[in-house]
């Protein structure tokens, strides 16, 4: 799915380290424009370190990280938001009280002006919002209903929408299906093809095999902050990605010593 493009991120020889833990060491990862790109590895494995050196949450402490070719020294998050890099987290930044269209546009209001004051411009917010979760298949019933009435995937659909909306280039998510059912998951993963066929590099952080495989144009793992490999669809199977991720060699060892058990 690289198509011969140069990568948006080029994360390489990454290392953090929290004192004496050492979180990442040594990961080199890139990321393409138009390709969803799973990162997949069970607790611990440093996914979440890894997401928040690429998306200015920390600073690596060795490695270079290049972005659009260019070295990136993100002083926090923001800084990361501006350039294009968004992070849609597990736990939403959603106020479940306030409308969809009050959520699409927290911290993005926009305003129209009568006489000397400005108010927020509902007609505008109501009408983006539904055009834009239009294009992403969902279909709301009104963007003043709460976001709390909506479902999990449908919420999830929000978050990432909003994110295409305002600029992202390479959109982060984290574990965005861990707590959903089947049809939300499908309803998801529908999503990220929609937000990959438009150009916009995805990091799809999870530690479901299934879930990754359904979009997934390539597949690195990680394990205790190394990066295991990486591999194109179509070069591995389920089981194979299973098997790295489940600690390969030492879970055959401990399989024979407990007679095949496991």
């Amino acid at each position: 799915m690289t198509n011969g493009n140069a990568p948006i991120i080029q994360m390489t020889d990454i290392e953090k380290h929290f004192g004496s833990v050492i979180a990442l060491a040594g990961v080199s990862v890139d990321i393409f424009p138009g390709e969803c790109h799973c990162l997949l590895g069970d607790n611990g494995a440093g996914k979440s370190t890894f997401i928040k050196t690429m998306s200015g949450v920390h600073k690596p402490t060795h490695g270079q990280i290049l972005f659009e070719g260019r070295p990136m020294h993100f002083n926090d998050p923001r800084d990361a938001i501006a350039a294009g890099i968004a992070t849609v987290h597990q736990h939403l930044a959603m106020i479940p009280l306030m409308s969809v269209s009050r959520n699409f546009f927290m911290g993005n209001e926009p305003e129209k002006k009568v006489g000397p004051f400005r108010f927020f411009d509902h007609d505008y917010a109501n009408r983006v919002t539904m055009e834009e979760m239009r294009k992403m298949g969902i279909n709301l019933r009104s963007p003043d209903q709460a976001v709390g009435t909506l479902s999990g995937g449908e919420r999830q659909t929000v978050a990432i929408a909003r994110a295409v909306h305002f600029g992202a280039k390479v959109l982060i998510l984290d574990e965005p299906t861990s707590a959903l059912g089947v049809r939300q998951t499908a309803n998801v993963l529908a999503t990220i093809d929609k937000v990959r066929k438009q150009g916009i590099a995805v990091v799809f952080i999870t530690h479901n095999v299934r879930h990754a495989m359904a979009v997934g144009d390539r597949f690195t793992v990680l394990n205790r902050g190394q990066t295991l490999g990486t591999a194109q669809r179509g070069q591995i199977t389920p089981e194979e990605l299973q098997d790295m991720m489940a600690g390969g060699q030492e879970l055959a060892a401990l399989e024979g010593s407990l007679g095949g058990t496991v």
